[in-house]
């Protein structure tokens, strides 16, 4: 028998004590994995690029428009090498729970923006442009709905009404964007700006945001402010931000979800620590004979800790790895809806957490297994 056999058998000598650890610790890695997932994936860890900026009223919040005025002087600032421009138009599908978001954008500029990281094309532009009432859906909220290119959609706004009355969006699917990266987010709608702003009954040639990219010489903290300062005295200040830093503020408005994340992975950790040093010391306990034996054998206090260590990480890895690959899942069927992105990131941590997890609450038992006399060992029988 080898040093692993020997370790594994001792980690199954009791199959259901084994298999319930195996489940707590699985449960405690799907909790970490869809948690820091879904942090993952509203944060845009990986699609949200430091260098565009979105530019949004600082004084009236993101509920005030800005003036479609304000594109020529932010235009003219020295390293401002594109702008685009979007405004929002939040609605349902068919029922209120089936909510979409729609933004409407002039297509050209925001190709110039962040066309690449978006995935979009002079095929997919152009398709657009042959009807005021196209739109573009992104590869996730497609799959979702099931649409496909050609399909006549309706999106009821909430709070964006038509001139005519009713808040009935009616769109032409012309394409699909697939997104830079799998972590991209593509669960929204591209429209026309000029067909939304026309046809909207307030808000009238303004915008919620504009989106800029900085030229390649300068930092973009540094324009960031430069277009602040330009707008600081005038009737409509502005906010500028990094995309990452402009979504973590918008989640921020709700809860503070890095937070909430931690606590609630950390929670789920203590307690399997608690749980399973304490069942492998009761375990150690019951072995107590087996332990004086092996000593008298000539087991070394050190083959005994790492003994002891392998036991305890078989039984980690097995559920550990379950957990994560149950999360991994979870992510691929339910990513898109639910904003999960089980990146490469999410599971090196996992793993690391595993192995440390593993250490510790070997540790203990390893150490109570180095004190037992073997005369005292001798004596439970």
């Amino acid at each position: 028998m080898t040093f692993l056999d020997l370790a594994r058998r001792n980690a199954f000598r009791k199959p259901l004590r084994a298999v319930l650890l195996m489940v707590c610790i699985a449960t405690a890695f799907l909790i970490y994995g869809l948690t820091t997932s879904f942090l993952a994936g509203t944060q845009g860890a990986s699609a949200a690029s430091e260098d565009i900026l979105g530019v949004t009223t600082s004084a009236g919040g993101r509920m005030q428009a800005l003036p479609m005025a304000a594109l020529s002087p932010l235009a003219a600032i020295p390293d401002v090498a594109g702008v685009a421009y979007v405004t929002r138009l939040r609605g349902f599908v068919d029922v209120e729970k089936n909510v979409v978001a729609v933004s409407a954008a002039d297509m050209a500029r925001l190709m110039d923006v962040n066309g690449k990281g978006l995935g979009l094309t002079p095929a997919l532009l152009s398709a657009v442009d042959m009807a005021r009432d196209r739109v573009l859906v992104g590869r996730a909220l497609a799959d979702a709905q099931g649409w496909t290119v050609g399909q006549r959609v309706t999106v009821t706004a909430f709070d964006v009404a038509r001139q005519e009355g009713g808040r009935d969006w009616r769109f032409e699917i012309a394409g699909i964007f697939e997104g830079e990266t799998a972590s991209t987010d593509t669960y929204f709608m591209i429209a026309r700006y000029d067909y939304v702003n026309a046809a909207r009954a307030r808000g009238r040639d303004t915008v919620d945001a504009f989106v800029v990219r900085p030229s390649a010489q300068v930092s973009p903290a540094v324009l960031a402010a430069r277009i602040d300062a330009r707008f600081a005295n005038s009737a409509s200040p502005t906010r500028t931000q990094s995309e990452k830093q402009f979504l973590e503020a918008f989640l921020r408005q709700y809860a503070d979800v890095g937070l909430i994340v931690n606590l609630v992975v950390g929670a789920a950790f203590v307690t399997l620590l608690m749980i399973v040093v304490n069942t492998m010391i009761f375990a150690i306990r019951e072995r107590t004979f087996e332990i004086g034996v092996l000593k008298t054998l000539g087991f070394s206090g050190s083959q005994l800790v790492i003994l002891l260590l392998v036991e305890t990480g078989f039984i980690f890895l097995l559920g550990g790895g379950v957990g994560l690959i149950l999360a991994w899942l979870a992510s691929q069927m339910a990513g898109p809806e639910l904003g999960l992105v089980f990146s490469p990131a999410v599971l090196v941590r996992g793993v690391a957490i595993m192995i440390a997890l593993a250490l510790a609450t070997g540790a203990l038992p390893a150490i109570a297994a180095l004190r037992i006399p073997v005369i005292n060992a001798f004596r439970t029988r």
